[in-house]
């Protein structure tokens, strides 16, 4: 019998797990002394990078490969499986924990609240060899991991970030998601992300604040004042130079359901972790991941036609880069290298805010 403490402390650590803009899509229940519930739910209706809710599908599925490193400090082991009849848009996770006397502890567990996101630029330090193994094999056999690591490349990873990024930024849709995830003035955000963590310098913070006020702004400093270019330069094509490689990760075969996305998720997760282990510092980089599956799918993101054109172009400019046909997944896209530990981080809500004691009534409507 596991007790509550000790389930505490796994949930404790487990709430360090990465999200999409620090969001944390899940909730957490102690159900019996060996079964916790992860209560999840995406951002799709107002969040447009949350593609028909993958990236929060893949962040439950990071969490529940946290959890199950977090339980094997304590010798356990864990099997999840999602509830049926549970609305996609609310998945609920069934975790059991199995006491396992032999079972080790996971390597990565030192690492599961070193993991950082370093949005600033790193050292072009090439990859070990040792690095470049470790990662390639982090994230199991049913990925791959592609490496763009000669400047050459780099360079060309940062035209891509370029473009990306005036999608984003001139994109009427995508306004409200970036004017809501900041938390201006501070250094640590517990569900956002904290401007000293952004990776602009501060007169352009201050000036992003004043104009991120409203749409309006944000639009004449685009058309008349060439407000797009110091972002796209500190927080795109700076970065996208300053590191020692893009990473990409992709699955062997299309993901397609719930359950696919969770293990790219746990993946993620994994590859994450790994550079932490090897003195590495990662950023996302999923913007041109989530615009292509958008353009490959048919869907448009803005009811702008020009920007939807655009998103058609990056992602088939994407697909050069990567050297693959239109049918073929991708993940992760992400960047690592060597430097400082970051002065900024998001931290994440306490425990106590994260937590639900009645299953019924949070899965109700959700579940049946």
């Amino acid at each position: 019998m596991m007790s509550r403490d000790i389930l505490i402390q796994i949930l404790d650590l487990a709430r360090w797990t990465p999200s999409g803009d620090n969001t944390q899509p899940w909730r957490f229940e102690i159900v019996a002394d060996n079964h916790i519930a992860i209560h999840g739910f995406d951002t799709r209706e107002h969040v447009i990078y949350d593609f028909e809710g993958r990236p929060s599908q893949m962040a439950h599925g990071a969490l529940l490969e946290t959890l199950r490193i977090a339980a094997s400090g304590f010798q356990l082991s864990t099997d999840w499986q999602i509830r049926i009849n549970c609305a996609e848009t609310a998945p609920v996770y069934d975790v059991f924990l199995t006491k396992r006397p032999d079972l080790i502890a996971d390597p990565l567990l030192p690492y599961i609240e070193q993991r950082v996101v370093q949005r600033r630029p790193m050292r072009t330090t090439p990859l070990s060899e040792l690095q470049r193994e470790n990662l390639a094999n982090a994230a199991g056999p049913n990925y791959l991991v592609q490496f763009f690591e000669r400047p050459r490349d780099r360079l060309r990873v940062a035209g891509l970030l370029w473009d990306n990024a005036y999608i984003r930024l001139t994109c009427p849709e995508a306004f409200q998601v970036h004017r809501d995830i900041i938390e201006w003035g501070v250094r640590f955000s517990d569900d956002r992300l904290p401007e000293e963590a952004v990776g602009v310098d501060p007169l352009t913070a201050r000036l992003m604040k004043w104009v991120m006020a409203s749409w309006k702004r944000v639009d004449f400093f685009n058309r008349y004042l060439m407000g797009t270019i110091a972002p796209r330069i500190q927080l795109d094509f700076i970065p996208a130079m300053a590191c020692a490689a893009h990473l990409l990760l992709r699955p062997r075969r299309p993901p397609t359901t719930l359950n696919d996305y969770v293990e790219s998720g746990i993946a993620m997760q994994r590859l994450w972790l790994t550079a932490t282990a090897n003195n590495l510092h990662l950023q996302p980089e999923m913007t041109p991941v989530i615009f292509r599956w958008y353009a490959r799918t048919g869907r448009e993101i803005s009811a702008d036609s020009v920007i939807n054109g655009r998103l058609g172009l990056l992602a088939s400019r994407f697909e050069a880069l990567v050297g693959v046909a239109q049918e073929e997944p991708f993940a992760f896209f992400c960047r690592v290298g060597q430097s400082a530990k970051p002065l900024s981080r998001s931290l994440r809500k306490s425990l106590s805010q994260l937590m639900v004691e009645d299953s019924g009534t949070q899965a109700k409507g959700r579940c049946h």
